[in-house]
C-alpha cells in the first residue's frame, strides 16, 4: 500500500475522510538524484511527490498532525512536511454554507 493510501485510510479512520491530493514535483534536502540513460548520467533535480490539502476547525488540527506522524514518520529523508495554514473562509457553492458549516 503507497504512503498516499495508509496516509487517505489512517485520516478517514481517525474521523477526517475530505482531502484534496495533487501530483507535484520538486526537490528538499535529498536534492534529487542521478540516473543514468542509456549510458549517459544525468541529474533528475524535481521528484514526483503528492501534496495533501486538509481542511480542518482549528479544534481538529492537532489531531490531524498527530495522525500524519504517526502514520508516515519513518525516521528518514523525504518523509515530508506539514504546513499549517489559516483558511480565510470556506463557502459551500450549493448552499450558501459559511465557515465550520460549510466543512461538514
Amino acid at each position: 500500500m503507497s504512503d498516499l493510501a495508509v496516509a487517505q485510510k489512517a485520516l478517514s479512520d481517525a474521523g477526517f475522510p475530505a482531502l484534496s491530493v495533487e501530483s507535484i514535483k520538486g526537490y528538499g534536502r535529498q536534492q534529487g538524484r542521478t540516473d543514468l540513460y542509456r549510458g549517459s548520467t544525468y541529474a533528475v533535480n524535481l521528484l514526483p511527490k503528492a501534496k495533501l490539502e486538509i481542511i480542518v476547525t482549528d479544534d481538529e488540527v492537532d489531531d490531524v498532525v498527530q495522525c500524519l506522524v504517526e502514520t508516515l514518520q519513518t525516521g528518514e529523508i523525504g518523509d515530508g512536511k506539514l504546513f499549517i495554514s489559516d483558511v480565510i473562509d470556506a463557502i459551500r457553492i450549493r448552499t450558501g454554507e459559511r465557515g465550520e458549516a460549510a466543512l461538514s
